[in-house]
């Protein structure tokens, strides 16, 4: 699905020009995560339909810019460590916003910081919360944390004007947990066609000759069990492995000391020049998707986009998003043997890179994602809200503890 300019600018015509803030995220420009490239495509295109757009993100040592794209830039500090950085950071945001002109609408992101909604609101701004995925599943979170992330869901229902959810099963759960509807809106991708070779050779990879993993180094992104399958196989071709994790030094360690004794694995660690990736992921014979708690992943779609065939963790959210075309996996043994079977057939993952692509371009385009924005601000600021739907209390019947995994055995 292609969206013409004059298109735009003729949707852009029947909504009056808004002002939009946007927190809870490491702002942009994108350099980290899905929240922030999402951010990066969204803002960039409101701006160009007459909105006035400001991002708050987290200061670093390097002098940030005020402006990106024709989006206003807010940099505040945060506190570094993995259980405060993000609402540390938001606290501080939603202070200032607070203190600021009157917005339109905010969008906040992740649902960690529900708890700030009442003071982001308190100017008489609405506030849309993007939920992203079930966080309290997360095995980095210990017990306090986990029971954190659940009080943030019974206060986002509660004090949100709307929730946006980028899958149908993170609708499905709010829907079945706290009969609250929420905005479908997924991720887009950019679609890459003849993407350069040059970044990728300096590394010594040949285009098409080789795997791809690309996750932060958690337990749910099961890292360590795509370098066991992949160890396990008989391929031939290196697989590649992007990532780092700042919090979780332990399973990292693991993943170095197993990559290791396997010469066919390279260790690239964290990797921010978006130039690199982009390559890495439209060159790759395959891409191996870990991740099995959270919605539609920008990862998986950036794969798609670039026209690389996925081998996925078998769980909804994933095959939500690429389909019937993908492998799924959920164990190393069962890995191993999609892994070499790619490499046996690479003429025919090769076509499947390309549906891959073509699914992306038609379900996850980011100028359809901007216009599903820009018309929930505009109801938005004409006085929609879910707010007082829902009192918090969860009373759903769906086993949403154990029913996301199909475990290997």
């Amino acid at each position: 699905m292609t969206v013409t300019s004059t298109a735009i600018a003729r949707h852009a015509q029947t909504v009056p020009a808004l002002r939009l803030g946007m927190l809870g995220t490491r702002g942009v420009p994108a350099a980290y995560g899905g929240f922030e490239t999402a951010i990066e495509e969204i803002g960039q295109r409101l701006v160009e339909r007459g909105h006035e757009v400001t991002v708050y993100g987290r200061a670093t040592e390097r002098r940030a810019p005020t402006s990106h794209l024709g989006m206003r830039l807010v940099h505040l500090p945060a506190i570094h460590s993995k259980s405060l950085e993000t609402i540390s950071n938001t606290a501080f945001s939603a202070a200032h916003f607070a203190g600021t002109r009157r917005h339109d609408v905010a969008f906040v992101f992740n649902a960690a910081n529900a708890p700030f909604i009442p003071l982001i609101r308190s100017r008489g701004t609405a506030v849309a919360l993007h939920v992203d995925g079930l966080e309290w599943k997360r095995d980095k979170w210990g017990k306090w944390g986990r029971r954190y992330y659940q009080m943030a869901e019974r206060t986002a229902v509660r004090e949100a004007d709307a929730l946006i959810a980028d899958a149908q099963g993170i609708a499905d759960y709010y829907d079945d947990e706290f009969a609250m509807p929420t905005e479908l809106i997924s991720y887009g991708t950019n679609i890459l066609r003849d993407t350069p070779t040059d970044k990728i050779e300096q590394l010594g990879l040949v285009p098409g000759q080789f795997h791809l993993v690309v996750a932060r180094f958690e337990p749910e992104n099961h890292v360590d069990v795509i370098v066991d399958g992949y160890a396990r196989s008989g391929a031939t071709l290196p697989l590649v492995v992007v990532g780092s994790a700042p919090y979780a030094p332990a399973y990292t360690t693991g993943i170095k000391h197993a990559a290791a004794a396997d010469s066919r694995i390279r260790m690239l660690g964290a990797v921010w020049d978006q130039r690199l990736l982009d390559q890495l992921y439209a060159h790759a014979l395959s891409y191996v998707h870990g991740h099995s708690v959270g919605g539609t992943n920008p990862s998986l779609l950036r794969a798609m986009g670039a026209g690389t065939a996925v081998l996925g963790w078998d769980v909804l959210f994933n095959r939500e998003v690429a389909g019937t075309a993908g492998l799924y996996f959920s164990g190393a043994r069962q890995l191993a043997g999609q892994i070499e079977e790619v490499e046996r057939y690479a003429y025919r993952f090769r076509d499947i890179g390309e549906l891959m692509q073509e699914r992306a371009q038609v379900l996850y385009n980011w100028d359809v994602v901007t216009e599903s924005y820009e018309a929930l601000a505009a109801r938005l600021s004409r006085g929609y809200s879910t707010r007082g739907m829902s009192n918090g209390r969860r009373h759903g019947t769906a086993p949403w503890n154990t029913s996301w995994e199909v475990v290997d055995a």
